[in-house]
């Protein structure tokens, strides 16, 4: 069972805390620590056209997304969806996915992870992306010390 949360909290705009991607950024609303473990958000921004990870699978938590701006390619294990801005997408734990920015200019989305998951993950990159070691092996690395596990090819725009 999770602990309660102390007390409630309020995120407003430009507080979250921001994590350098290199070729996008991700502010951390709300993490494990802050709710007893039920859910982190976390707020992508500065995806360009063309960007999008590689095909993974999250093994601790599903994931959603609620696209605020732009418009995303949302791919599956067996089919597509065009997601533009005002769209939720819901992932279960378990189910490959991926997305791919598709409109021009820059994306920005809400990805929600339940149980919360996640955060290690991207301050991890984060740090390696900023000593400049980012690496194909690193992120497989670091992705199944998260619990996730990549299952496609990682696109020259995410790292």
């Amino acid at each position: 069972m999770l602990a309660p949360v102390s007390a409630p909290f309020v995120v407003l705009p430009g507080q979250g805390r921001v994590l350098d991607m290199g070729s996008f950024a991700v502010s951390v609303l709300a993490d494990g620590a802050s709710t007893s473990g039920g859910f982190a958000v976390l707020e992508t921004h500065g995806e360009g056209t063309g960007f999008g990870p590689p095909m993974h699978i999250h093994r601790d938590a599903a994931e959603a997304f609620y696209v605020l701006e732009g418009t995303y390619q949302m791919y599956f294990e067996n089919r597509e969806e065009l997601a533009p801005a005002g769209t939720f997408v819901y992932v279960p734990q378990h189910a490959p996915h991926t997305f791919k920015l598709v409109s021009e200019g820059s994306g920005r989305k809400l990805n929600i992870f339940s149980p919360a998951a996640m955060v290690g993950f991207f301050e991890q990159l984060s740090e390696a992306e900023s000593r400049s070691e980012a690496t194909l092996e690193l992120l497989g690395q670091i992705a199944e010390r998260h619990d996730m596990e990549i299952v496609g090819p990682v696109p020259g725009t995410y790292l």
